[in-house]
């Protein structure tokens, strides 16, 4: 297995900050601030943002938060979507000649000299792969960029990406929920010797059993427009949940710490683990630390096997932006 550029092993977890900035709710700066120091000061060493989240904003504030504590901290980045306030407004733009500009936007507003990990954040279809991902390597050859990602690709992308510049890190939705990256990928990144980072690890948050009604997401709340959210697909996605909140109480665990716990399972997936207290930091904490019995695995596959949750991860405009889980 070829050596990984960026280090001898994956995270443990990784930690998501596109909630910080309002995507499912409002969170306060103070919060936010808090929240990524627990992170750090308990020895997280991967920060995951992205130029797209809150049009910038997120990544200023992860620069402001890494001030005097860069050492050490694989910080992550993505870019590939056109700005806008509504998701409507919002477009894929890969172009080669985007790719400069929109890396160098991205490390004033981090206020950092290089990114260690920069994604794709979607392929454009309008774009051969071929000429973004050249553009990207070019980073790398100017010590802007440690290392490049793709997300929501399969093999046939990756293959052709790979024959231009490796591809360090493959990053896809995966949770209890979203178990797609099984069918073919993880294994197939194994062989490469490329880390796969799992975001929405907890199922934007469902899998958490803190949201039990459409009702409880506020206004503006992006999960209001996924389908599995809404409905019958709600409810029946619910009962999921109480079966997965039975096990983690006859474990003593909450139900987060479970379903972070087997995102882990696989060995080769770091979970991306989105935060807005610091107290779920702790949560992850302990989820990475668990010793899980063989048998308690085999109930939540029976009760959650590929394809188990009812309704699209995205709504349809979103699911023709993948190439994984459509």
């Amino acid at each position: 297995m070829p050596s990984h550029p960026l280090s001898d092993a994956p995270p443990p977890y990784v930690l998501g900050t596109m909630a910080l900035t309002g995507y499912y709710g409002a969170v306060a700066e103070s919060q936010a601030a808090a929240t990524i120091a627990r992170y750090l000061d308990v020895g997280g060493r991967c920060i995951d943002t992205a130029d797209l989240y809150a049009n910038g904003g997120n990544e200023a504030l992860v620069g402001r938060c890494l001030q005097g504590r860069r050492q050490g901290v694989l910080l992550a980045t993505k870019f590939g979507y056109t700005f806008g306030e509504r998701a409507d407004q919002r477009g894929l733009d890969a172009r080669p000649e985007r790719v400069q500009p929109a890396c160098e936007a991205s490390l004033r507003r981090l206020g950092v000299e290089h990114i260690d990990l920069y994604y794709l954040h979607r392929v454009d279809p309008n774009v051969p792969i071929e000429d973004t991902w050249g553009a990207m390597a070019r980073l790398v050859e100017q010590g802007k960029v440690r290392a490049l990602g793709l997300c929501e690709v399969g093999p046939h992308t990756y293959r052709r990406a790979a024959a231009i510049h490796p591809v360090a890190v493959v990053q896809s939705e995966y949770s209890l929920w979203s178990r797609e990256p099984e069918e073919e990928m993880l294994e197939f990144l194994r062989d490469a010797g490329s880390w796969f980072f799992g975001y929405a690890s907890l199922g934007r948050g469902f899998l958490s059993g803190q949201v039990r009604r459409p009702e409880d997401f506020e206004p503006g709340d992006q999960r209001r427009d996924m389908p599995r959210f809404q409905g019958e697909n709600f409810r029946r996605n619910i009962e999921l949940v109480d079966a997965l909140q039975q096990l983690a109480r006859e474990m003593g665990v909450t139900a987060a710490q479970l379903a972070l716990a087997w995102c882990r399972r696989q060995g080769l997936a770091s979970p991306v683990a989105g935060a807005t207290l610091p107290e779920h930091i702790d949560d992850a904490q302990r989820a990475i630390a668990l010793q899980v019995p063989a048998e308690v695995w085999a109930r939540i596959d029976a009760v959650f096997p590929l394809g188990a949750a009812t309704g699209e991860r995205y709504n349809a405009s979103a699911m023709k932006r993948l190439e994984t889980g459509r």
